[in-house]
């Protein structure tokens, strides 16, 4: 028997303005003989990277808010932050030298990118069409939405993305009266010196202060559930619950569900919660992902005043 036919019912495109003559700059077209780039040494083009660069660790060695790692989930946080509340500092710090986590393909390397509803709103929020199923979504690939959603996010004047940079530790503080352990930003390195530590002498990381840090490094791996593995090793929780196996249904509605701070300055999402809770994976459906993104979002505007006095010291 033949499979059933997938129909497309309510396709939702955007609108986008056809070029009516091919997009070429009206000074080079036409006239490639004589192309030439202006005049640049070597030194100035050193000089225009690292000085913005430094001039980024100054700015955000003091951030309003840290994500750590730069998948869907913490992508779609940073864009519902950022576009929130303009007035914070946002850094994004990814141990990768490519954002977008395991989002540039669907399951098993396939193109196709599969959200189940009510997922669907925020593609339309940042305009990346789909094919609409019956309970369900499909966006034509994974990478057209990994693309625009960082495309978005990087365009707000009050965000910084530092890949390649791994989180190695956390700031932690003490409250004296109460003895309760609070997260007070992250301490960095760059990936690269992170995996050598064990073959060379010691080095020295970095530091970002923040009062709030999301952490979405995802499940257990390299890299993966990276904060809430030190929370265990720190004595902040006693154990971690271990991620079980593929349940797509009960999966989703948990991971979102239970996106929360684990403890005061510190709010999980995405598959790092199924390693503290003992809760499924999902496997190649990514509703969750932005749903838990907007969820952990939503609690850090909730507690950022609070946490934000805490850390004035």
């Amino acid at each position: 028997m033949s499979p059933p036919a997938v129909t497309v019912e309510k396709p939702y495109v955007p609108e986008f303005k056809s070029a009516k003559t091919i997009p070429t700059s009206p000074d080079t077209a036409n006239k490639w003989e004589t192309f030439a780039f202006d005049h640049i040494r070597e030194s100035t083009v050193s000089r225009a990277m690292t000085k913005r660069y430094f001039a980024d660790l100054d700015k955000y060695a003091e951030s309003d808010v840290v994500i750590v790692g730069a998948g869907s989930c913490g992508l779609s946080a940073a864009y519902v932050l950022a576009k929130s509340r303009p007035d914070l500092k946002i850094a994004i710090v990814e141990a990768g030298v490519a954002p977008g986590g395991g989002a540039w393909l669907g399951g098993q390397l396939f193109s196709a990118m599969v959200m189940r509803k009510p997922a669907q709103t925020f593609l339309e929020e940042i305009g990346v069409p789909y094919e609409e199923e019956d309970t369900y979504v499909v966006v034509k690939h994974a990478a057209l939405f990994t693309s625009t959603l960082l495309s978005k996010v990087l365009l707000f004047p009050n965000v910084k993305l530092f890949n390649a940079t791994a989180v190695e530790d956390l700031i932690t503080r003490v409250d004296p009266t109460t003895g309760e352990l609070r997260i007070g930003g992250v301490v960095t390195n760059w990936t690269l010196v992170s995996m050598h530590h064990d073959d060379q002498s010691c080095m020295d990381p970095n530091t970002i202060n923040a009062p709030v840090v999301i952490s979405t490094t995802g499940h257990d791996g390299p890299f993966g559930a990276f904060s809430v593995k030190r929370l265990v090793s720190m004595t902040a929780i006693e154990k971690l619950g271990g991620m079980r196996g593929l349940d797509m249904k009960a999966a989703e509605d948990a991971i979102v569900k239970r996106t929360r701070e684990i403890v005061p300055g510190l709010i999980v999402g995405g598959m790092e919660l199924s390693e503290v809770d003992g809760a499924n994976r999902m496997g190649p459906t990514f509703g969750a992902m932005l749903k838990s993104g907007e969820h952990a979002a939503e609690i850090a505007l909730n507690i950022f005043d609070v946490r934000k006095k805490q850390n004035q010291e």
